[in-house]
């Protein structure tokens, strides 16, 4: 099975692509920089980023993280409304979705649901034998979301 981890957010998505065939694998990993300013024109670019993944990779699932609570009301819609996107575009593709709490995650990937950020990156190169530099937050995440669908495989 090839899975698609996405940390959702609206000016910055976090995304792994992850080979669970002879254990975790990452293929790809980055950032994807939503440009727009206009709300319908982001989300529309978000999906277009989305789709151009899937076949690239011939992804089977997509792993995302479900929403936490936010301070700002604001920012809470944005990122329901991006993720809102992501999924539809998976599920137009035929994937399978899996949803995460951060929470859940960490769990997941170290078996503490109140790990830290340093934490889950190291178990993540562990579990992925990941040799890359200091990844982006954003990335880190997006493949603990993705390691965290292979557990439950």
């Amino acid at each position: 099975m090839i899975i698609l981890g996405i940390d959702p957010g609206t000016v910055k998505i976090g995304y792994s692509v992850l080979d669970t065939k002879n254990g975790p694998k990452v293929l790809d990993y980055g950032l994807i920089s939503i440009k727009s300013k206009d709300k319908t024109e982001r989300l529309a670019e978000i999906a277009k980023n989305i789709r151009s993944i899937i076949p690239k990779w011939q992804v089977n699932a997509l792993s995302i993280e479900e929403l936490f609570f936010f301070k700002n009301a604001k920012t809470v819609i944005s990122v329901a409304e991006a993720r809102g996107a992501i999924i539809l575009t998976a599920v137009e593709a035929g994937l399978k979705v899996y949803e995460y709490t951060p929470l859940e995650v960490k769990q997941r990937v170290t078996g503490f649901g109140r790990a830290d950020k340093k934490q889950v990156e190291k178990m993540v190169r562990i579990l992925t034998k990941l040799e890359t530099p200091r990844l982006a937050d954003d990335v880190t995440d997006a493949i603990a979301i993705a390691l965290a669908a292979y557990s439950n495989k």
